[in-house]
């Protein structure tokens, strides 16, 4: 299978209610998934992310629209299509009496998975939780019950993951635990789909990423070939203490860092380094040391979704 989702002409128009009017929050997505892929979602708050993850799970009604999900017409094979994937939601909703693994069982039995298939232990032993598997869920931490979500979102063992928001909140060891699990089920042949607000993360993990706004595919590609678009760099310099900053070629910006550096904002399709260098030399200040930043996703980010 060359795609686990695809989408075409997807809209979803959220009905008006009292004074609020009609609400266009998908306007005709097309996209595709890869099957084994780590694919991340971005957008700003409002984007219509959570929208298209809720109508992939099944909980929203899209408005108009095709969506396949590993090889599944959602609107003809409903529970085919549901079961091919799990969500791991933002929201931390569970019933506090329940123990993790009396969470994981009822989950599975709502997913009629049956008894001698289901993995209760393993996934407790995967995401951690093996020593409060008969803790109530009231007594674990914010931390333990992320964990909890996750495992959740495998009782059925879906071919496609759905994480969002999977690190809102959590400490750096939960994190890097997390995405060591991830990167294991990735391997083993699972398709990973990744909401973020933690950019450098999404840069990381993902080898391709889409970024929505206002309800629309902006773009989506390959994560360097994304990096790729931002026409920016930094030169930073350093001339062993702070001189008088020369005239530079229209477009590059140079300001002073905490550190005594000199850096140099310029964008490399209209100005080249040595011309930079040139200047400063030409100016007399000395060059000690020259080394150079290179954008992030954040700069990539910031620059697609400005209104």
């Amino acid at each position: 299978m060359t795609n686990a989702i695809d989408i075409s002409g997807l809209r979803k128009t959220y009905r008006a209610q009292g004074n609020a009017p009609a609400k266009e929050a998908l306007k005709g997505i097309d996209l595709s998934i890869p099957s084994g892929s780590i694919f991340g979602l971005l957008g700003p708050n409002g984007a219509g992310k959570s929208t298209l993850i809720n109508i992939l799970a099944g909980l929203v009604n899209k408005t108009a629209g095709k969506v396949t999900i590993w090889g599944f017409d959602q609107d003809v094979n409903p529970r085919q299509s549901r079961a091919a994937i799990g969500v791991m939601p933002q929201e931390l909703n569970m019933d506090p009496f329940f123990t993790p693994r009396a969470s994981l069982e009822v989950q599975a039995g709502l997913y009629g998975v049956p008894k001698s298939e289901r993995w209760t232990d393993e996934l407790l032993e995967l995401v951690g939780l093996t020593d409060q598997a008969n803790a109530y869920a009231r007594n674990l931490s914010g931390g333990m019950r992320r964990r909890l979500l996750l495992a959740k979102a495998l009782v059925h063992r879906p071919q496609i993951l759905v994480l969002d928001e999977p690190t809102a909140g959590v400490d750096i060891t939960l994190r890097e635990m997390l995405w060591n699990n991830v990167r294991r089920l990735n391997q083993a042949g699972m398709t990973i789909i990744l909401t973020t607000h933690y950019l450098e993360e999404a840069e990381q993990m993902c080898d391709e990423i889409a970024i929505i706004n206002h309800g629309e595919l902006i773009v989506r590609q390959g994560t360097r070939e994304l990096l790729g678009r931002a026409d920016g760099k930094t030169l930073i310099i350093d001339s062993g203490g702070r001189a008088r900053i020369p005239d530079l070629p229209a477009g590059a910006r140079a300001e002073w860092r905490d550190d005594g550096r000199l850096a140099i904002s310029y964008p490399p399709s209209r100005i080249r380094a040595d011309q930079l260098l040139d200047a400063l030399r030409g100016a007399g200040v000395p060059i000690i040391d020259v080394a150079s930043e290179q954008p992030d996703l954040e700069d990539v980010f910031v620059e697609m979704t400005r209104d």
